[in-house]
């Protein structure tokens, strides 16, 4: 993934962020939202997302490793709820866990998702909100959705932050703002 000098100018739950253009295809340019070590935009998206999620019967939040973790804490501190994260590895301790491949745009590789053992009773039989930072190819949220599935679980919702590409593939998506994806044609 290469970085261009420019940047893409967004407003998200009353905060402004320049984010950086990264080229992940010759000619297509996709705007990156970190959310790691940006406190204030982590807990303003939290709050907003979480008065969006007030209509939504649910008890248990779920994303997947990394990046988002800081928000569905945040959110799990705001809502009172519990939250699960699918692991990007393996680790013995893990037991008997639930997996489901992904390809995540800003990897550009396949990844696996894992439920560790200790936490399929959390969401087994259980209402839950997939939760993500963005949502651009839905790769992820598939395998989210793939491993709620395995687990018995019944995905009541799914919220992120922003959603990216076309805006016709997420209407069901509880998001506080959309990137479109930047091509050079």
């Amino acid at each position: 993934m290469k970085q261009s000098a420019s940047t893409h100018a967004i407003d998200i739950a009353g905060l402004h962020r320049d984010l950086a253009l990264f080229e992940v295809a010759p000619g297509t340019r996709i705007a990156v939202l970190n959310v790691l070590g940006d406190t204030e935009l982590v807990e303003a998206a939290a709050t907003a997302l979480a008065e969006r999620l007030k209509v939504v019967d649910y008890r248990v939040l779920v994303t997947a490793e990394a990046k988002s973790i800081p928000l569905i804490h945040a959110l799990s501190v705001v809502t009172g709820k519990p939250y699960v994260v699918l692991r990007k590895n393996y680790k013995p301790y893990m037991g008997d866990a639930l997996e489901a491949e992904t390809l995540s745009i800003t990897t550009g590789k396949p990844q696996t998702l894992f439920l560790d053992a200790k936490d399929r009773d959390l969401v087994s039989d259980a209402p839950i909100v997939l939760v993500d930072d963005v949502i651009s190819s839905g790769s992820t949220l598939e395998a989210m959705r793939t491993i709620m599935d395995k687990a018995g679980a019944t995905i009541a919702a799914q919220a992120a932050i922003l959603t990216e590409g076309d805006r016709e593939n997420w209407r069901d998506v509880i998001a506080l703002g959309h990137l479109p994806i930047f091509t050079d044609a």
